[in-house]
């Protein structure tokens, strides 16, 4: 007992508090009602859960797919599905939902400890030897204090200071969050009742090591496990935006792929099926789907938020795929088998570069206009935007909103649309 009359529970008490309040708010059921493509995630995670093999089954699907079926239904109706995810897909959501950017979220590491309590002890113990001591260190030295110890160090002062709890009277913590205290103690019970080897690194972890080098090494260890699936660092990602103008563009003789063997991605959205790229896609052999996926991964990780929803990750890839388009019908006057021939020789990541390069000159080219007239300001108004859109009311069914640019008509339309209004003021 502490002294804010906290205490270590039982798994089962904290596990049926969770999902009391979990069916009080319907926070995370709201949530995916209103994401489109909620419901194919749903039907996904259901027709996974009927299956006789549910846990084979769940737990063959690709890291991503998982991850993105359980932020799509939300946390409170997905606890099923959570509870049968394997190691690695428990460490790939923890990698994309702990860190924002190159900085560890303490609000998000509580709220995942909470979600592997949820998914039951058998599923912590199955977890701790597939995350980092750095990790796991980190995120307990934001909930508690650590004193005592082992040998002849450890002060009398120390030994009667008013702690929260001990397991061994040995090291004594207190809790940082009276809150959390519960969750928090819950967790460290289950690793010292079942390894007290990983409890005492623990506990000696918390008390000695620095928050700054945890961080740093933490963040190390999920660069490579990330980049082991196609995801690279911030920094890198974002050399994808280097655009290349079509003017000074030198196509490349050939290329060498060295990508990593766990590349995997979601199936490609509706509507794509008999897009030039995918008609020239067709005519080209593995492992380019490696390297779209890949071009793919980075979009996602130069976004960041769009990592978080199917919508966002839908948008990335209708932009990746308009941007490959563009540079492919550019490069070969559309012809499909020159454009097939390309991508043999080509980097995905160059033509995403000339693509997005081709719609920066087009926004270059008007985005000063003055316009008057509200449907031509619209098309302005896309241009400006980051990056650029194309206004969908230019489309057939003439909406009056934005999308990504897909293909080269886009442009022409959009720079002859223009051209109408004279030169740049």
């Amino acid at each position: 007992m502490g002294r804010d009359g906290s205490k270590v529970v039982s798994l089962e008490e904290e596990r049926t508090r969770r999902a009391m309040v979990g069916k009080a708010t319907g926070t995370d059921t709201e949530a995916a009602s209103a994401v489109p493509g909620g419901a194919t995630a749903w039907k996904q995670m259901n027709a996974l859960l009927a299956d006789p093999r549910a846990r084979e089954v769940v737990r063959a699907l690709p890291e991503q797919q998982f991850y993105w079926i359980l932020t799509e239904v939300g946390m409170t109706d997905a606890v099923e599905f959570w509870e049968l995810a394997s190691p690695q897909q428990r460490m790939f959501i923890l990698d994309m939902e702990l860190w924002d950017s190159w900085n560890f979220s303490e609000a998000k590491s509580h709220q995942w400890l909470n979600h592997l309590l949820e998914a039951g002890e058998e599923a912590v113990l199955e977890q701790l030897p597939h995350m980092d001591a750095e990790l796991l260190i980190l995120m307990f030295k934001k909930e508690i204090i650590v004193g005592g110890g082992i040998g002849d160090l450890v002060s009398d002062e120390e030994r009667v200071a008013d702690w929260d709890h001990s397991f061994d009277n040995v090291y004594f913590i207190t809790f940082r969050n009276a809150e959390r205290a519960r969750a928090v103690g819950t967790f460290i019970d289950i690793i010292f009742r079942n390894d007290r080897e990983l409890y005492l690194g623990l506990m000696e972890g918390i008390k000695v090591e620095l928050e700054s080098e945890l961080e740093e090494l933490a963040y190390r260890f999920r660069s490579g496990r990330l980049a082991d699936l196609g995801f690279p660092e911030l920094e890198d990602a974002l050399t994808i935006y280097a655009r290349l103008s079509p003017d000074s563009f030198i196509p490349s003789a050939e290329k060498r792929l060295d990508l990593a063997s766990g590349i995997t991605g979601l199936p490609m959205p509706a509507g794509y099926e008999k897009s030039f790229l995918n008609r020239a896609l067709a005519r080209v052999e593995s492992p380019v789907d490696q390297e779209l996926t890949a071009l793919v991964n980075s979009a996602l990780v130069a976004d960041g938020a769009a990592l978080r929803s199917r919508e966002g990750m839908e948008a990335i890839f209708r932009r990746v795929h308009g941007y490959l388009s563009i540079a492919l019908e550019h490069l070969s006057d559309g012809d499909v088998e020159r454009a097939a021939a390309i991508i043999g020789r080509e980097y995905l990541s160059r033509l995403f570069r000339l693509g997005f390069g081709m719609v920066m000159e087009l926004r270059k080219s008007h985005e000063s206009l003055a316009i008057d007239d509200y449907a031509t300001g619209r098309v302005i108004e896309g241009l400006r935007a980051t990056p650029p859109r194309f206004y969908r009311a230019l489309d057939p069914d003439g909406i009056d909103g934005f999308r990504e640019f897909r293909e080269l008509d886009d442009i022409r339309r959009i720079d002859e649309l223009l051209g109408r209004h004279g030169d740049p003021a």
